[in-house]
């Protein structure tokens, strides 16, 4: 199999970031990447231009954590509440999933990806539930949901 060396220009995912010399088929670099401007041959001349892509690197990487910041700090005032029908005895019908945190965030003007809801299971009980959002490998907050039980003190009156 050929293989070629490559100098990435920008992040692909599966494969590196700007500034990295990784190798690839040789199909792939010549085909795809070379032509569509995402990395460069790695030859003498062109490793010379690392060091200014590594400059963009750095200074894309401290956007992307002071965004993540910010983000954090909004997500953490945030205080979403959620209702769950619940039936004879208090059984909850329905739970709170990471698509329900996902939902009430964009209602906020938040927009995070979903798989960033660090939610192990469900949540099923009334109450405060702390819910971890990873939102760069170095940030993470801690969201605090409430779920309430609303057709409990409905069932409770109906009953007496």
């Amino acid at each position: 199999m050929a293989t070629a060396q490559v100098i990435l220009k920008e992040k692909i995912d599966g494969l590196g970031v700007e500034a990295d010399v990784v190798k690839v088929r040789a199909g792939y670099a010549r085909n795809f990447l070379i032509p569509q401007g995402k990395a460069y041959e790695a030859n003498r001349s062109n490793l010379r231009h690392v060091e200014a892509l590594k400059v963009a690197r750095a200074r894309r990487e401290a956007e992307e954590l002071a965004v993540a910041q910010e983000l954090a700090t909004r997500i953490s005032k945030i205080k979403p509440k959620f209702t769950l029908s619940t039936g004879q005895g208090g059984k909850a019908f329905g739970s709170v999933t990471n698509m329900d945190i996902h939902k009430e965030l964009e209602a906020a003007g938040i927009v995070i990806d979903r798989h960033a809801i660090e939610l192990e299971k469900p949540v099923k009980t009334s109450g405060k539930t702390e819910v971890t959002i990873r939102l760069h490998p170095q940030v993470a907050t801690t969201l605090t949901i409430t779920v309430d039980a609303g057709d409990a003190a409905e069932s409770e009156e109906a009953q007496a």
